[in-house]
């Protein structure tokens, strides 16, 4: 079973869990064509690997089975193709490039790790490709993201403990 994102529909599925979800703000694109920065959302299957969650701001929810930790203001994530960290966690300051995992949005709120191009990272192959929650104050035509898969809050509560490690998401 899969976690599957329709990217031309706009859906995300899990058994009889569906949600309106938003990719990349270049769309989608074949996993050997992502290259770092793009805003394209990488096609194909990639395993869940962990959750994450920004303490203040949420927590993991009754049922959970992913692995899980909380987030620290100091927690980044390399996306600078010139470090051997690249596409991995790192401590802020860190340097190299790298995203910020507490941001002032709430996005990564609640960050699902995918196994996109980390088993060994391909440096400019892309970074930080998750699943994680979109931006409600934005209109749904709005909500894209540089590369990752965001659904609600609300949808995001409701699939977490459907979720478990031999799962992968499936983005076509």
């Amino acid at each position: 079973m899969a976690v599957r994102v329709d990217t031309a529909a706009g859906t995300l599925t899990l058994g009889d869990f569906t949600a309106p979800c938003t990719i990349g703000r270049s769309g989608a694109c074949a996993a050997d064509a992502k290259s770092e920065g793009d805003g394209c959302t990488p096609r194909g299957n990639w395993p869940i690997k962990a959750v994450l969650f920004r303490p203040e701001r949420s927590a993991p929810p009754h049922g959970l089975q992913l692995p899980w930790r909380w987030t620290l203001a100091s927690d980044g994530w390399s996306d600078s193709t010139d470090d051997p960290a690249y596409n991995r966690p790192v401590r802020l300051p860190h340097g190299f490039s790298a995203e910020s995992l507490h941001r002032g949005d709430m996005l990564y709120d609640i960050i699902v790790v995918l196994d996109h191009n980390m088993s060994p990272p391909v440096p400019g192959m892309g970074s930080a490709i998750f699943f994680h929650l979109w931006n409600e104050a934005k209109p749904l035509n709005k909500r894209t993201t540089e590369g990752c898969v965001a659904i609600s809050r609300e949808a995001m509560l409701e699939i977490l403990p459907m979720l478990k490690l031999d799962l992968v998401m499936e983005i076509f």
